[in-house]
């Protein structure tokens, strides 16, 4: 049987502290706070804190852990501020977001997986999260939709240029940008109406999001 308090330290200081060099103790004590492993199938509980990508219905899988910790460090997410997430999977990344947002909207492509989040969130007693039915891979909301955190869960070839409109001056956006078998995952923080600064944090490798932007955009 495994002790999962022990799993979760030794993925929490081997994986994300020592692996992934987050030394944001907000983060580190959110990993604690949220148990991964309510937001994992039953049929990988074994591996909720392992260095994978856990499978997930409909073909989807959850980041790993170093990633998501990394990405939240970067966002740093504020107790004002609203955050639109793209991709829910199992609702995971979007607890973690909540319990540091005023909130967040989370959207998700597949019926399936918007309920299966829904479920999961709700069992954790986390009402500051709607999640929304289709694709975000183009932006969220109407024109007048503007977040102060954006976080995509999924690559893209390149970033549509709604994302830069709804996101607020001060502003960040998380997004893996790329291909297949490299992305590298990016912050992109909107300096004023009209100027943006991108901060290149690492290379790995995300599964595309649905609907992935043809268009081409570049800082």
């Amino acid at each position: 049987m495994i002790n999962i308090e022990l799993a979760r330290t030794n993925m929490i200081e081997q994986q994300v502290r020592t692996s992934g060099g987050v030394r944001s103790q907000d983060v580190l004590e959110l990993l604690e706070v949220v148990k991964r492993e309510h937001f994992v199938p039953a049929t990988y509980a074994n591996f909720a804190f392992a260095e994978l990508e856990i499978p997930l219905p409909c073909g989807e899988n959850m980041l790993m852990p170093m990633v998501e910790a990394r990405i939240l460090e970067a966002v740093a997410v504020k107790t004002h501020e609203r955050v639109l997430e793209i991709g829910t999977g199992s609702g995971y990344m979007a607890a973690l977001l909540a319990h540091r947002a005023r909130h967040v909207v989370s959207v998700e492509i597949e019926p399936e997986l918007k309920a299966l989040a829904e479920k999961n969130l709700a069992a954790y007693d986390i009402a500051n999260v709607d999640v929304k039915l289709g694709s975000g891979a183009q932006g969220w909301g109407d024109t007048g939709s503007s977040y102060d955190v954006i976080v995509i869960s999924g690559s893209l070839p390149v970033l549509p240029d709604n994302f830069l409109r709804q996101v607020n001056v001060g502003g960040r956006i998380a997004v893996f940008i790329g291909d297949a078998p490299l992305t590298v995952a990016q912050i992109i923080t909107r300096q004023s109406a009209t100027a943006y600064e991108t901060t290149k944090l690492f290379e790995t490798d995300v599964k595309p999001l649905r609907d992935a932007a043809a268009s081409r955009f570049r800082l």
